[in-house]
């Protein structure tokens, strides 16, 4: 029995986050694409024949911007506002003994690029761009979809939703293809929970945008969107 296991990066996602803050909290609460890039190695067609028949794909993937330190036993969810402590393994935070993450995520296609090979367009992602994957699986419906599961701590905390302002002149900067995702990430207000000065303002990247905002009660007005200087 193996005591330690070697994971290989198989490929990675190329999605919109190139910063952390204003990432979902969990896969499927926004229409976010990601495109899952396999490292040459991988790129036998072969290894994905059969998977356009599928509508959601289990992504494994590593949690690749957690500093590396000594695992804790308690850490405090954000879901809880940051202060309440849970076990590590009743939570899916990054700081864990392996930084592993899992995505369920929507396969929306599946091209053929010259230089790149197979790429799988995936819908629904929660991971920074350049993500690493250690693998995919394919999503089973009638054995993971328990009807009846319980939630947890996750259910019991209210799924807050903001009322979401963009000025016109503010709704021009942002590409048509954009508007919604971009909507659908704020709805889910980006703030840490314990953060709630009215008067401050946030900022967020997203598909080469800054994205200046503050929330006042349920409203978050954007306040500036700006192209993204690298």
């Amino acid at each position: 029995m193996r005591d330690e296991l070697l994971l290989k990066k198989i490929a990675v996602i190329r999605t919109d986050f190139p910063e952390k803050f204003g990432i979902p909290r969990q896969s499927g609460l926004a229409d976010a694409e990601g495109r899952i890039v396999f490292e040459p190695e991988y790129r036998n067609p072969d290894a994905l024949r059969g998977i356009e028949a599928y509508s959601h794909l289990w992504i494994i993937w590593g949690f690749s911007q957690v500093p590396e330190r000594e695992w804790q036993p308690m850490v405090r969810p954000p879901r809880l506002g940051g202060n309440q402590r849970m076990g590590v393994f009743a939570t899916r935070s990054p700081f864990r003994p392996n930084p592993v993450g899992l995505s369920l995520a929507e396969l929306v296609s599946v091209e053929q690029s010259r230089n790149q090979g197979t790429v799988l367009c995936v819908r629904g992602v929660d991971m920074l761009d350049g993500t690493p994957v250690y693998d995919i699986k394919p999503y089973l419906p009638y054995v993971e979809a328990r009807e009846g599961a319980a939630d947890g701590f996750a259910g019991r905390v209210k799924d807050r939703r903001l009322l979401v302002e963009i000025p016109d002149e503010q709704l021009r900067m942002v590409p048509q293809d954009k508007r919604r995702i971009l909507e659908e990430l704020l709805m889910q207000d980006p703030r840490p929970a314990y953060q709630v000065d009215p008067d401050r303002v946030y900022g967020m990247t997203y598909a080469g945008m800054e994205i200046k905002f503050q929330v006042r009660g349920d409203r978050l007005k954007v306040c500036g969107i700006y192209e993204k200087v690298h």
